[in-house]
């Protein structure tokens, strides 16, 4: 048995970057920064998550989320290569976004 399960609750880093490899299947970019205080000096430090959204949820996602938008998202991990302007090889892990709730907004 195994489990591929992600859940965060952070804020929007950028702007929905949306996308149509297919006519009616758009799929939606964007970076999500989650925080962390650890230890007894209080260290707070960010990660930041690459998210995909497909289908209707690419649609919502492109109308209603901003940059600082607080999302809870529910999905699970997915790993790719790809090559790069200079012919490197590199891989990126992201999280492929099943259901997700808008938080709160930024004013």
């Amino acid at each position: 048995m195994s489990v591929n399960k992600v859940i965060l609750l952070g804020h929007v880093g950028n702007d929905p970057d949306v996308r149509y490899p297919a006519k009616d299947n758009p799929v939606a970019y964007l970076s999500l920064a989650t925080n962390e205080i650890r230890g007894t000096a209080r260290v707070e430090t960010t990660e930041w998550h690459s998210l995909v959204f497909g289908g209707q949820n690419a649609l919502i996602v492109e109308r209603y989320v901003r940059k600082g938008t607080q999302l809870f998202v529910e999905g699970y991990l997915r790993s790719r290569e790809y090559e790069d302007r200079m012919k490197i090889t590199r891989r990126k892990t992201e999280i492929i976004v099943e259901r997700f709730e808008i938080v709160g907004r930024k004013q």
